[in-house]
């Protein structure tokens, strides 16, 4: 064999070896993911019902909305920092999945409203870990990261679907208290930390600049996206809480409205791979610039809706909508990054957290006043966003 065929023939095995490692990894990954996310859509479903329980209101559950979205992203910037400065990921990731899994068993403990938010609110401060996985999966699979999105976040889903099933058992079935259907959730939670101990996470150098000097040094393209993704988290601030309300108020049943919250995570489920792979073929601006628009004429149904069937149109939408903008996002974050991926998607999380929390505050202000004021005020974001992005530069 000739020398420049073995050279080929060892490079082409050597990039073999490094994707079957990446792929183990995503997969170890997704698996975190997905059992964790069984616990966690055994709750979410429960939340909008606990809240009344001890007394909360439409601003108490928007706050609620707002907080389980954006508190905790507040500081996923350190997560990825640190992750940066000290050239470790893995320690950061299962770290997260355990405060998480704590914090989920603490929320049958609670006697208020406030505490059931405050609870909440300390339960996704684990998802600091969220910045240091994207850029462990960024690094591994440059080529392939809608895909590898995609997979994380189908697995994170299919675990929400089981969660949905098994809370339909339990509370339907079985007749389980929401205090002990969430005790239940915090244990399959906490087998969330097993596939981590497993991850195998490349050598990478160590960031030696302060936080303030990355944040600086961002290029201008990546801090004009993270402007417009956090516009849009005005808007995308958390509805499915909301989603919820609106299907039980319309059925009576909150039996049905778990059903409908199983739609969109079926939707949801469906989407991601799809639309992760096509992020890679075609790019992600014009996907998000569609997943803008799609959420827009989503809202405007909230105000037509008549029938059961519209209503689950809506939630398959929303899905679709979540596919579509998952991976695109994170997709542009991490082309517009270099050897600071950690604290560019750290960055991300924060500015997008942030955004959520006073979104979901205005949001469940209006839903106070009139819903209607609520959809028109989120369809009118949501159209803005369109535009913005249009000025978005991928690389």
């Amino acid at each position: 064999m000739k020398r420049g065929s073995l050279v080929r023939s060892f490079s082409s095995e050597t990039r073999k070896r490094g994707e079957r490692r990446s792929s183990k990894n995503v997969w170890l990954l997704g698996s975190s993911s997905f059992l964790n996310d069984v616990g966690s859509e055994m709750i979410v479903p429960l939340l909008p019902f606990y809240i009344l329980s001890l007394g909360g209101g439409g601003i108490s559950l928007g706050l609620m909305s707002g907080l389980r979205e954006g508190l905790s992203s507040i500081f996923k910037i350190f997560g990825g920092y640190l992750s940066d400065r000290t050239g470790k990921r893995k320690n950061y990731i299962f770290l997260g999945y355990f405060i998480s899994s704590l914090f989920k068993f603490l929320l049958g403990t609670a006697g208020s409203w406030q505490a059931l938010v405050a609870f909440v609110s300390f339960e996704r401060f684990g998802k600091f870990r969220d910045a240091p996985r994207d850029a462990l999966i960024a690094s591994d699979g440059k080529k392939h990261n809608g895909r590898d999105f995609g997979i994380t976040q189908t697995l994170d889903v299919l675990g929400g679907i089981l969660g949905m099933f098994l809370v339909l058992l339990l509370f339907w079935k079985f007749n389980f208290g929401i205090r002990n259907i969430i005790y239940i959730a915090a244990a399959i939670s906490f087998l969330s930390l097993v596939p981590i101990i497993f991850v195998k996470e490349k050598k990478i150098k160590p960031i030696k600049k302060s936080l303030f000097r990355e944040l600086e040094n961002f290029p201008w393209k990546l801090k004009y996206f993270i402007f417009v993704s956090s516009f849009f988290s005005f808007a995308n601030f958390g509805l499915s809480l909301f989603l919820l309300l609106i299907a039980k108020e319309f059925t009576g049943s909150i039996i049905a409205s778990f059903a409908f919250y199983i739609i969109f995570n079926v939707s949801y489920a469906i989407f991601l791979v799809p639309f992760g792979k096509l992020s890679d073929k075609i790019g992600s601006k014009k996907i998000l610039f569609s997943g803008y628009l799609l959420f827009f004429a989503t809202m405007i149904g909230l105000f037509l809706f008549e029938n059961i069937w519209h209503l689950a149109l809506i939630f398959i939408l929303y899905g679709l909508i979540s596919a579509m903008t998952y991976s695109s996002h994170r997709k542009i974050v991490s082309n517009l990054s270099d050897d600071m991926k950690g604290t560019a998607f750290g960055a991300f999380h924060t500015a997008i957290g942030i955004a959520a929390i006073f979104g979901g505050i205005v949001a469940g202000a209006l839903w106070n006043v009139n819903p209607d004021y609520m959809f028109g005020y989120l369809a009118g974001l949501s159209l803005i966003s369109a535009m913005l992005v249009y000025f978005v530069k991928e690389r």
